[in-house]
């Protein structure tokens, strides 16, 4: 199959385009590190409103941690995908214990990445969540769970690609979903990109930093 985009730096700028229409003071775009933050980091600086990230981790499948049977997310929330945790027989004490052990990496990461800056003020505003793709959107519902705790007014969910079913899902978590590319046989993010080498936690700093500026 054919990539859709040459980076997450040109999958930004299409998303952006689909996204011109939330422009304005009370928007606040933000990245899932580390992949989703520079195609946010496009979109804001398009839409001219701040970066923010939302720190979130996914909940692996012990042994076989590429499948998400959840995730966690800043602020304490936690999403659990049922169905998965029973198909892979995960029993309860071993799945607190993953839980715990991401919640810690999540307090981690957020001041890795935010240092001692407070996060942005959502409240009452417009927040646009971002990420590289969507595969099974355990991540962003987290994310989106997350930011309603803390008062986003209006959520909108932005990915370049994705898996229908997971897009579908999340319809009901997000007042707005954009996704230029819905995709029925999805498999992968990585496959729609050429170019689709990690994201460091340096770069994520770097972005934030230079968005601030």
């Amino acid at each position: 199959m054919a990539a859709l985009f040459a980076d997450r730096v040109h999958a930004g700028r299409v998303l952006a385009q689909h996204l011109s229409g939330y422009r304005g003071s009370d928007t606040v775009v933000v990245g899932l590190p580390r992949g989703g933050v520079p195609v946010a980091a496009v979109v804001a600086e398009a839409l001219g409103a701040p970066l923010e990230i939302c720190v979130v981790r996914k909940v692996g499948v012990p042994g076989r941690e590429e499948l998400a049977m959840g995730a966690v997310a800043e602020g304490g929330v936690l999403v659990i995908e049922p169905q998965i945790v029973q198909l892979a027989r995960i029993s309860e004490p071993d799945l607190q214990a993953v839980v715990a052990a991401k919640r810690a990496e999540v307090e981690e990461r957020v001041r890795r990445f935010r240092g001692a800056r407070p996060p942005a003020d959502v409240h009452g505003k417009t927040v646009i969540v971002v990420d590289d793709g969507l595969a099974t959107g355990s991540t962003a519902r987290a994310a989106l769970m997350s930011l309603r705790q803390q008062g986003a007014q209006h959520l909108v969910l932005a990915v370049p690609v994705a898996s229908t079913e997971s897009l579908q899902t999340l319809e009901a978590v997000a007042d707005d979903v954009v996704c230029p590319h819905a995709l029925t046989d999805f498999w992968a993010v990585g496959m729609w990109y050429d170019d689709f080498r990690q994201t460091s936690d340096q770069d994520v700093v770097d972005l934030l930093a230079r968005s601030a500026s």
